[in-house]
């Protein structure tokens, strides 16, 4: 039995300590990889008008009267996203038109 409660302790004394070990072994690489990321690191687009811009918008959420959902996309994605949208409902006017037909 106490062989039994030696083994236990061990094991968990040694699992306690790995992840101390792992955890400052992980630091000294970030850090070294940290500054190398930041030199690499793109610059922030201040341009409202930049393709790569990001904007953000809030929809409401249906069903409910307060949720609202963030939908974040480029100034590009929002174009195509838009074009989409008004291609589609002139594809659904244009397919819903009662034609008048002359004699």
């Amino acid at each position: 039995m106490n062989i039994r409660k030696y083994t236990l302790l061990v094991i968990g004394s040694s699992l306690l300590t790995t992840p101390a070990m792992v955890s400052a072994e992980l630091t000294s690489e970030e850090t070294s990889v940290d500054t190398s990321e930041a030199a690499k690191k793109p610059k922030k687009i201040t341009d409202r008008r930049d393709p790569d811009f990001v904007r953000c918008r809030s929809e409401p959420v249906i069903g409910s009267r307060v949720k609202k959902k963030r939908i974040c996309m480029t100034n590009r994605q929002w174009k195509q996203f838009n074009a989409e949208g008004n291609r589609r409902a002139n594809e659904f006017v244009k397919d819903h038109q009662s034609g008048s037909t002359s004699n």
